[in-house]
């Protein structure tokens, strides 16, 4: 009934929309490493400029974030994709010229990339909120990690089938959607950022920097996971005589993750948000154990399948703690702030994998992800020791949120009035006033 309940809010064509408006982000980076190793006869430079493109994306969708929050989401979502556009049609042409043109264009296309998943999650909260539905909240938050699994496994599919075509097609084919799909995509969101726009006058709220700082080091770890499993399935085919089965197994887990995030909008209201961040995290780490166990016993397909499950309901967690955590009028540049770790944690994940796959083999690599996933956990046991610290202080008297595990913001607020405290009161506040997450 959820799901149900969700899609007669924005309208059936939403979804289809929304799902073709995120497939450039799922294309671009292998596209551009496809494009660029046939324009220089290179992988390790076609690398470099696919890592550009990452790290220029991590670094420029908390500012699209921002500029969302205040300018609006359609005027940030709509140029931003006109802007990618541009900038992926210049890759094709800088392609044919010299590797500096290529290295600058790649890192435009990254910075230019429009934060889709970000506006989205922002958007489904604004609205559920103002048709008095905030109890589908979760609901949408797990739809959104579903569908975004799902562009991770379509994504690479659409650059296969289109690459016998000629190494452009893909970058060629993700402009046309960028265009097609992206840019009405963002005309239909609701302006935003409008109605949080501060007073003439009043400075915007502050944004909790401690509890930010700490989801993105999680989403940074998650990061880590994704790379370090794309190398290792990689060194493990190329090891089985099979490089093209790379695809496959990674598909694996993407389908996988894509079930276990469809699943989280059952979950009962009384899991609380922290409770399910550390659950998930230690469920995490045992489906990267996994795949360790699994390349042991030649079972790596099955393994993958069922590290998959432990993905997604965890990335669910860190966007809904954060969605939580973000004032209303700075809640597109906190989820993008944390979208910015998974690429960093991707890129880091790679090359821990890449020296360890050069020197063990495929076995090697896929150590690199419990050890990912083992920060992720030992992260998340600290976050929760410290709430329950705080919470164990005699003095002031502590209400606890049913739904969050959080206290409630006014005797926080008498601890400390610091950006960090000030939003955990907002967050808990929230809930308070019939937020049923």
């Amino acid at each position: 009934m959820a799901y149900r309940s969700l899609l007669r809010v924005p309208g059936a064509g939403f979804f289809p929309l929304g799902f073709l408006a995120r497939l450039p982000y799922a294309t671009s980076s292998l596209a551009t490493l496809i494009l660029v190793r046939a324009a220089s006869g290179s992988y390790a430079f076609a690398g470099l400029a696919a890592a550009a493109q990452g790290i220029a994306n991590a670094l420029g969708s908390p500012v699209a974030g921002a500029l969302a929050d205040r300018h609006g989401h359609r005027l940030v979502g709509a140029l931003g994709a006109l802007a990618n556009a541009g900038a992926l049609t210049g890759l094709v042409a800088a392609s044919h010229t010299g590797r500096p043109g290529v290295i600058a264009a790649a890192a435009l296309a990254g910075l230019t990339q429009p934060p889709v998943g970000s506006l989205v999650r922002v958007h489904w909260s604004r609205l559920l909120h103002a048709r008095e539905r905030p109890d589908l909240v979760p609901t949408a938050l797990s739809y959104e990690a579903t569908a975004d699994e799902i562009s991770f496994v379509a994504g690479p599919a659409i650059v296969g089938l289109l690459t016998p075509l000629g190494p452009t097609a893909p970058t060629l084919a993700a402009i046309a959607l960028l265009l097609l799909a992206t840019l009405p995509f963002a005309l239909s969101l609701a302006p935003g950022g409008v109605a949080h726009r501060p007073a003439p006058g009043t400075s915007r709220t502050p944004l909790p920097r401690l509890p930010l700082a700490v989801m993105f080091l999680a989403m940074a770890t998650m990061g880590t996971v994704f790379g370090a499993v794309q190398t290792a399935v990689t060194a493990y085919a190329d090891d089985s005589g099979h490089p093209g089965g790379a695809g496959l197994l990674y598909a694996l887990f993407g389908i996988g993750s894509a079930l276990a995030g469809a699943a989280c909008a059952w979950l009962p209201a009384r899991f609380t948000l922290l409770r399910r961040y550390v659950t998930f995290a230690a469920a995490l780490l045992l489906g990267t154990l996994t795949l360790v166990a699994g390349y042991g016993l030649h079972a790596v397909p099955a393994a993958m399948a069922v590290a998959g499950v432990t993905v997604a309901p965890y990335m669910v967690s860190l966007y809904a703690l954060t969605e939580r955590l973000a004032p209303a009028d700075r809640a597109t540049v906190a989820l993008t702030v944390l979208c910015a770790g998974g690429p960093l944690g991707t890129a880091t994940g790679q090359v821990l994998a890449g020296c360890l796959a050069d020197r063990h083999g495929a076995a090697g690599a896929f150590f690199v992800a419990p050890m990912a996933a083992g920060a992720a956990l030992l992260l998340a046991v600290t976050v929760v020791f410290v709430d329950s610290r705080r919470a164990s202080r005699p003095s002031p008297v502590i209400e606890r949120d049913a739904t969050t595990g959080w206290p409630f913001g006014r005797a926080v607020a008498v601890e400390s009035k610091t950006p960090e405290s000030e939003g955990m009161c907002r967050a808990t506040r929230r809930t308070r006033d019939g937020d049923e997450r």
